[in-house]
């Protein structure tokens, strides 16, 4: 395990990632003294997934049924009374 100080932690930030990418672990010293791991974590391979409106749709039929929820449309109407189109 490679071993980096404080000073050039903070002054020479590049150097330091480039030994993380090939150690994989850093020791940080201050003084000599070890105060501080750097440990490489791999990102996540995972994406999160997108929005589907109508799984979403079936999902609101699932929970309600036929009926539409009034006070959500009551609510954007009212949100948006300020915002008439001009014309």
């Amino acid at each position: 395990m490679k071993t980096i100080t404080v000073r050039d932690l903070r002054q020479r930030w590049p150097h330091a990632e480039a030994l993380l990418q090939a150690e994989n672990e850093l020791l940080v010293t201050r003084d000599g003294t070890p105060v501080a791991k750097l440990v490489r974590i791999k990102p996540d391979t995972q994406r999160r997934q997108r929005f589907d409106p109508a799984e979403h749709r079936a999902w609101q039929v699932r929970l309600f049924g036929k009926r539409t929820v009034a006070w959500v449309d009551r609510a954007l109407a009212e949100s948006r009374e300020d915002r008439r189109l001009i014309g």
